[in-house]
């Protein structure tokens, strides 16, 4: 077997024996360098590229969101306001024919816009909405596969992770592609577009999961029956309390990246700095002076924007050293507000966990990012590009039989490995002859996003199901979350068949933005 081909294998071999993945990369990709050099198939010179390579990926501004973004996340899980959500919109639905799980999907979506952590929300609803929706005789399989799936959706409803690493991936594919056809003025994909694209996609997902629930409900009452009438329903107060602020957070962030106010790394800034305050409002700091600093944080971005004042110019008069006084007015009712919430977050033992947290997440994903980088150069250097570009080419059918074989390859390959493995291993190799066969770029991310956002619910590695099996209560069995979400990985795969007979959908939205 040819070197390229077999480390491959090795490589999922190797994370099939259960070691780290990040040092399983690296590991992997060491072997067959040294092994190639042996052989005359591998020019260690080429090992020369690493350096930069690792250096433009550690000044990547865009990756710097990724932090950011799950700070925000995690802060808003930690501080409950999560769980307060997940119960307000349960006994708001409850009465519904599967109102339960039609409320955990609605949920789900609204975490995915304001966390995206797929972890934090899925061990949330099991928690929570699980063990309530098997109290009221839910099928153990149809609670589960709700739960687990709609824990996905941070995969593909932005902001996220997954849609920040691909941008990036997909913006270089692109930059090659464009290359190879001899274009020197070129264009690029930002991470605001991806958004924009994504988000169409992931509201019609979660449309496909409630009308699921709603017509299994339908059809068979015994699978999941209303809740009786006799509990209460929430007011208009509780449900704003509850709603209003992560959808407050959710317009900010992506409304500021969508309208081109702020880049994905300030709007993230905006989300974590939002999340910490609104855990101070949870946590007991004066609503007055929450509502003041998250006021005058507002008003000074708007200000700012309109009027900008640059005080360094010799020029600067009166009016502007009187704006500059206000800002820095707004600024300071600002930070105060911020410093106490995150004063009151870590006396409630809050903060310290939400750091840690963010800190393991992003050096898990920079480290596969980081190893992947060694991978794939090591597999280009086997002659591996080449053969992926020849596999690509002599598929049947051409262009549509080769994004067929690739989206059949990703979806497998999401058996066992992890959607960041496959995004920056798998992506870079096959995206830019896919692109070169005429394929939309930001088309092929969002297909490539749900088929990713699949493989949390794929067994037997799928993360969504380690999540669910760790919070479930007893009674739910690893068959049930298993046969649970086979419908739903059904669902997924017609909402990739939906987007790619009609691409509209993915395209509109970013081309009336940008």
């Amino acid at each position: 077997m040819p070197l390229d081909l077999l480390m491959v294998a090795a490589l999922i071999g190797a994370i099939l024996l259960g070691y780290p993945v990040a040092f399983t990369i690296a590991g992997v990709a060491t072997l067959f360098a040294l092994l190639g050099f042996a052989t005359g198939a591998f020019d260690l010179g080429l090992m020369g590229a690493l350096g930069q390579r690792i250096f433009g990926l550690m000044t990547n501004d865009v990756l710097i969101a990724i932090p950011l973004f799950v700070l925000m996340g995690v802060v808003l899980e930690k501080s409950r306001i999560a769980e307060e959500l997940l119960q307000t919109m349960g006994q708001l639905f409850a009465r519904l024919p599967g109102g339960l799980g039609i409320s955990v999907a609605l949920v789900g979506a609204l975490l995915a816009a304001s966390t995206g952590i797929v972890g934090a929300t899925v061990i949330a609803m099991g928690l929570i909405a699980l063990p309530t929706m098997l109290r009221n005789g839910y099928d153990p399989r149809l609670a589960a596969g709700t739960v687990c799936t709609a824990g996905t959706l941070g995969q593909i409803i932005p902001p996220s992770t997954l849609l920040i690493i691909l941008s990036d991936v997909m913006s270089n594919a692109y930059q090659q592609a464009q290359f190879a056809e001899g274009k020197f003025t070129i264009d690029t994909i930002s991470v605001g577009q991806i958004f924009a694209a994504a988000l169409l996609p992931g509201l019609l997902l979660v449309a496909l999961y409630i009308a699921y629930i709603f017509t299994r409900a339908i059809l068979d009452p015994d699978l999941a029956p209303p809740v009786a009438e006799s509990r209460r329903r929430p007011g208009v107060g509780a449900v704003a309390r509850a709603v209003l602020p992560p959808l407050i957070l959710i317009v900010a962030v992506l409304g500021s990246i969508l309208g081109g106010i702020a880049t994905p790394t300030e709007a993230a800034s905006v989300g974590a700095v939002g999340a910490l305050i609104m855990a101070g409002a949870r946590l007991g700091v004066s609503l007055r002076l929450i509502l003041t600093g998250a006021l005058a944080f507002v008003a000074l971005a708007i200000a700012a924007g309109v009027a900008p004042v640059r005080l360094q110019r010799m020029d600067a008069d009166f009016v502007d050293w009187t704006l500059g006084g206000v800002y820095a007015v707004l600024a300071f009712a600002g930070i105060a507000a911020l410093i106490v919430s995150i004063a009151r977050a870590a006396r409630r033992r809050v903060l310290v966990p939400a750091l840690t947290s963010t800190l393991s997440v992003t050096a898990m994903i920079f480290a596969t990012i980081l190893t992947a980088s060694v991978f794939s150069l090591v597999f280009v250097g086997l002659g591996g590009g080449e053969r992926i570009e020849q596999i690509l080419t002599a598929m049947p059918g051409g262009a549509f039989g080769a994004l067929v074989f690739c989206m059949l390859l990703t979806f497998v390959l999401g058996f066992f490995l992890d959607f960041v493995e496959i995004t920056v291993i798998l992506l870079p190799l096959i995206a830019p002859p896919l692109i070169l066969m005429g394929h939309d770029p930001i088309w092929l991310s969002i297909l490539f996003a749900i088929n990713l956002q699949t493989s949390f619910l794929t067994p037997p590695f799928g993360f969504s199901l380690f999540y669910l099996r760790g919070a479930a209560p007893k009674e739910i069995t690893t068959g049930h979350i298993y046969a649970g979400v086979a419908p739903f990985i059904g669902l997924q795969i017609a909402g990739v068949a939906i987007i790619w007979l009609f691409p509209e959908i993915t395209l509109w939205l970013q081309r009336q933005l940008f």
